[in-house]
């Protein structure tokens, strides 16, 4: 089971706390381990230099004769085995083993008779002072821990935090939004030190900033390049209009129509890059909408109303992306053309050879076509602004069974059912 985390923390917040703590732990049981080492054989050292000492008084005693003193005596019982022998064979040494229930520093040497005089001292003391380190290396070590990874995990989310924050700005701008920046405070005072993340920050809206800059320098220069041609346009036309009857001139006024459908085009286009269009919005029966825009057509495209709906709409707005879209299909695909009408879902299915891939990739691009009949590449453009004018959405794929398939999806909150 996955714990759960805070909203803005991620992956290398987790790995960031393991890091730490794993290095804490490392480090603490590194210390631990030496200190523990150090005391040890510094206690034990002192016992063993106390029992050697007291062994060679009881040797001097045990070699003149007098009494032993209390707690040494020959081949005394609870000697341990291992220091017998060594005794036996003409040495000294310690061992610590526990006599009666307690922990027992032995010394013991070799004795006349082959036998070994031996001293005990008690190590109790010494045990418990090695245990009590322990336990406060133990109890040390977790609060260190502790407070490191508190500390550690503070700055960390911090970072993260403001990672997050520039993730989430730079969504946004690949969104659409070029208004969108971190603003990251680092990054806004040079005086106050420059870490990456402030660097990033302010890469990102500086990238965002020169991208709006292009932007808005495009589409004034689009809005421009169309308004200036509307005049040279509108006296073209004029002078066609005049010219005598015969297959030049209608060659020359269908260029004219085409130039003039291509301006308006872009006019419409700028009006949505600018987003300030503006809805206006009534009540529409979606399938005598979709009929009337099918008639407008003067194609054969069948109109099916599996379900219909009123819905609050922009009237004009939904046939413009309609009518793209039955033309698209028209122009680009191949019959029979099926506009369904399902609640507040429309779909244009024809039965041609689909949308290219770069279009279910990436969505429609400006002046790219490749399916080599005529057109400039606007229509599906403008369908999928108007659309998002409406706030409805428009997707495009591609049936298993062959074909192309554009399905509008209109808001919920606009639709008013309707029973067919």
């Amino acid at each position: 089971m996955r714990l759960p985390l805070l909203r803005w923390t991620g992956p290398l917040a987790v790995r960031a706390a393991v890091f730490i703590t794993v290095m804490c732990c490392a480090l603490a049981a590194l210390l631990g381990v030496l200190v523990h080492v150090s005391v040890t054989n510094q206690t034990v050292g002192e016992a063993r230099d106390t029992a050697l000492a007291r062994l060679r008084e009881a040797t001097d005693a045990y070699e003149a004769g007098d009494p032993l003193r209390r707690g040494a005596g020959v081949d005394p019982a609870g000697l341990p085995e291992r220091l017998r022998e060594l005794a036996v064979s003409g040495r000294r040494g310690t061992m610590v083993a526990d006599y009666e229930g307690r922990p027992t520093m032995w010394a013991a040497g070799p004795a006349a008779g082959g036998r070994a005089l031996a001293v005990r001292i008690d190590h109790t003391q010494g045990e418990r002072t090695i245990d009590g380190l322990d336990s406060a290396i133990v109890w040390s070590s977790a609060l260190a821990i502790g407070a490191t990874l508190l500390v550690g995990a503070f700055a960390v989310t911090r970072v993260t935090r403001r990672l997050h924050t520039t993730a989430r700005v730079a969504r946004r701008i690949s969104a659409g939004d070029l208004d969108a920046r971190v603003g990251d405070p680092r990054a806004l005072d040079p005086s106050r030190p420059q870490d990456e993340v402030a660097s990033v920050a302010a890469a990102l809206d500086s990238m965002a900033a020169s991208l709006q800059g292009k932007l808005l320098a495009e589409q004034r220069f689009t809005a421009d390049v169309a308004h200036e041609l509307r005049t040279p346009l509108t006296g073209l036309h004029a002078a066609a209009e005049l010219l005598p009857p015969g297959r030049p001139t209608e060659l020359v006024q269908d260029r004219v129509a085409a130039l003039r459908t291509l301006t308006e085009d872009l006019l419409e286009i700028s009006r949505l890059d600018s987003g300030r269009e503006r809805l206006e919005l009534d009540a529409e029966p979606l399938g005598e909408l979709a009929a009337r825009v099918v008639r407008g057509s003067g194609t054969d495209t069948r109109v099916d109303v599996v379900r219909d709906a009123r819905v609050e709409t922009d009237r004009r707005r939904l046939e413009r992306v309609l009518g793209n879209l039955v033309g698209n299909a028209h122009r680009h695909g191949r019959g029979p053309v099926v506009l369904t009408v399902d609640g507040p879902v429309i779909t244009v299915r024809d039965h041609g050879s689909g949308y290219p891939e770069y279009l279910l990739a990436h969505g429609p691009q400006r002046f790219r076509t490749e399916s080599g009949t005529k057109g400039h590449g606007l229509g599906l453009t403008i369908a999928l602004g108007q659309a998002e004018v409406l706030g409805a959405r428009l997707e495009f794929a591609n049936p298993p069974d062959g074909g192309a398939l554009a399905t509008l999806t209109l808001p919920q909150q606009q639709q008013q059912q309707q029973q067919h």
